[in-house]
């Protein structure tokens, strides 16, 4: 009887944690398909110069007299006065320049690039051509078609004529550099990995393992070059040479993109998949001048206005609740995990 009174505790146990699973699979469900069907999200700015002031204002505080505060506080003062009587007399004030900041984070699918549609559309309903557009860019380079992409985005900065630079603190590396050569200038820190201009592709093939199990594979395909390599098949020579062709053909595509964009670049020396630090990539006519995105930012902020422009999606509730709970039962599961190796694995 005991036995049995265990055995439906634990039963109980097991339903409700499969229930719990069931329940948030399905909210993580609900919400990715909702997600898809209205995904909605906002454009916000942070006003740059204000950062930068805060800070000034918080070391001056720090390190200042109080005497020389008040000094400096009277100086801002009779600069801000001076300049609200010359709007009242209807005195012509040049506008500053405007700098919009944007960032771009690539992985191998460059999915940055849905976020960096809409920062760029939004920044081209107001920017002009006396502004300029700074996008901090990271990237190691993946899909072809992807970073395309995204190359186009940055792209139609440019045809509006609005100054575009680029500026590279760790890696713009292959389809990176794609779209870093887009820039009117592009910036990089000393130790910043610039260049890889080349093509890889890499696919596992496992037909000898099937076939030494006697395992049949078949794949029908209509054209000829329809399926080049495959995984499963048995890949011929001819499959190859067509394959290598496809990849040399993106190479030269890559190479003649990079040569319609940096006409001071030798393509053909540089065009060998190899990466360069900044320093080397100056060298190389890669990049136009060694500077860390901070840096250079810095130095615009005494003469122009910076807005810091990024794309926020916005979760739904089933998002929201659906990233509480799988928190909440990936804990549970951690700790349950952790008793029964202890028990049983130690």
């Amino acid at each position: 009887m005991e036995f049995l009174f265990e055995y439906g505790l634990f039963l109980a146990k097991a339903i409700t944690l499969v229930v719990a699973i069931a329940v948030v699979i399905g909210l993580i469900v609900a919400s990715s398909v909702k997600g898809a069907a209205s995904d909605k999200g906002q454009i916000a700015i942070a006003r740059l110069n204000e950062r930068y002031d805060s800070m000034r204002e918080a070391l001056q505080h720090a390190v200042l007299s109080e005497k020389a505060l008040k000094q400096l506080e009277k100086t801002e003062k009779k600069e801000a006065k001076q300049k609200e009587k010359a709007e009242k007399k209807g005195d012509e004030v040049a506008r500053r320049k405007r700098v919009y900041v944007l960032d771009f984070d690539g992985d191998i699918k460059a999915s940055a690039a849905d976020e960096l549609r809409e920062t760029v559309t939004a920044v081209l309903t107001i920017a002009e051509p006396q502004d300029e557009v700074v996008v901090k860019l990271e990237s190691g380079g993946g899909m072809v078609h992807s970073y395309g992409l995204a190359s186009s985005q940055l792209a139609r900065i440019a045809d509006k004529s609005i100054p575009l630079t680029v500026c590279v603190d760790k890696v713009a590396a292959s389809g990176g550099y794609m779209m870093a050569c887009v820039a009117d200038k592009i910036l990089a820190a000393p130790f910043a990995i610039i260049g890889s201009i080349g093509v890889v592709a890499q696919i596992p093939n496992f037909h000898k393992v099937l076939k030494k199990h006697d395992v049949d594979y078949e794949m029908l395909t209509a054209g000829k070059y329809k399926r080049t390599l495959t995984m499963l098949g048995e890949n011929t020579d001819e499959g190859r040479k067509k394959f290598v062709e496809d990849l040399e053909d993106t190479h030269v595509l890559f190479k003649d993109f990079v040569s319609s964009h940096r006409e001071q670049v030798d393509v053909e020396d540089v065009a060998t998949g190899e990466i360069w630090f900044g320093s080397r990539a100056l060298d190389k006519k890669l990049i136009d001048a060694i500077s860390t995105s901070d840096e250079y930012l810095y130095g615009l902020s005494a003469e122009s206005d910076l807005f810091e422009v990024s794309f926020e999606q916005k979760k739904t509730l089933p998002e929201k609740l659906g990233l509480s709970v799988s928190v909440a039962v990936e804990s549970t599961l951690t700790k349950v995990w952790g008793k029964v190796s202890q028990r049983y694995f130690s």
